[in-house]
């Protein structure tokens, strides 16, 4: 919050208490109840609305101030309780799969991609809240046959988050022509069934979507034209979708533009479509960063 904010918002506050001190009456800061009693504050010119502001800022009460009547806010209500016992799925193609292991073997089965860097950060530093994390990433997936394994490696586990990233695949089906290629707009329609399947069967699932991305190293050179192009129609689709289903977006492409201003693209994505292990790191930091909005506990991390 800037200053200008957060003064506009203590002038309201101001705004809304000048009636009670007319009367006696109590307001409470900070779990505390105090009475403004007339003879000892007068509020009635511009002074003194700043001396309020000043005031509660620096004994630092505004933020907990509740008035007579007030309810908390639905995000206020939200405690951390609500984020005990979260169960996270990591959903798409090899780039999340991660060559994972395929057992129960707890050293392999979330491979060791971006997912894992989640995983395995968030597990380690919150070992008392009960998370569970599953990988269901399969190398070469579409839209398609995420929609044939939906059941199963994603509906049945009751993810509390769903974190997907598709669609390099499918852009890559119509770069080359395959007779299985879907347009963007069969792209798009089948997203949102895996969605609307997905919100119907957990109430509260949160959505994180990753935006696809691609980049011109080793054969992506060849039709270049063409990848960018098809993987950018589908970027679009995802991003219409995150809006139509409250979703957070982990906007990858912007991530990696950025970092290439340090180093060049094959050092972060080294064939043009999957990530080197700092390209991972790069997408883990990204993908809690965006998802702080949304999860309190993630704020942890700054």
């Amino acid at each position: 919050m800037n200053g200008t904010t957060g003064s506009a918002i203590l002038l309201s506050l101001y705004k809304r208490i000048r009636p009670l001190l007319k009367n006696k009456q109590r307001v409470s800061f900070a779990g505390k109840k105090i009475v403004f009693r007339k003879k000892k504050i007068k509020m009635s010119n511009q002074k003194s609305r700043r001396t309020f502001i000043r005031s509660a800022v620096v004994a630092g009460l505004a933020p907990k101030l509740m008035l007579p009547g007030n309810k908390p806010s639905e995000a206020e209500n939200i405690g951390a309780s609500s984020e005990k016992n979260l169960v996270f799925l990591f959903q798409g193609d090899s780039i999340t799969d991660g060559n994972r292991g395929r057992t129960a073997d707890p050293n392999h089965i979330m491979g060791h991609g971006y997912a894992f860097a989640v995983a395995s950060r968030i597990g380690a530093d919150f070992p008392q809240e009960g998370f569970s994390f599953y990988n269901r990433g399969i190398s070469g997936n579409k839209i398609p046959d995420l929609q044939k394994r939906w059941q199963a490696d994603t509906l049945d586990l009751k993810p509390d988050v769903l974190s997907l990233l598709v669609g390099i695949n499918d852009a890559a089906a119509s770069v080359n022509k395959s007779a299985d290629a879907l347009g963007a707009e069969d792209f798009e329609t089948g997203y949102r069934q895996l969605l609307q399947q997905s919100k119907a069967a957990q109430t509260g699932v949160l959505f994180v979507l990753g935006i696809p991305f691609v980049y011109p190293v080793g054969k992506r050179n060849d039709d270049w034209v063409s990848w960018k192009e098809q993987t950018s129609l589908r970027a679009e689709k995802v991003r219409k979708l995150a809006r139509e289903f409250d979703a957070v977006v982990v906007d990858y492409p912007a991530m990696f533009d950025k970092a290439m201003k340090k180093a060049p693209a094959s050092y972060w994505v080294w064939d043009g479509v999957h990530p080197t292990i700092f390209g991972h790191e790069l997408m883990a930091r990204e993908w809690i960063k965006q998802v702080q909005g949304r999860l309190k506990f993630l704020r942890k991390y700054k």
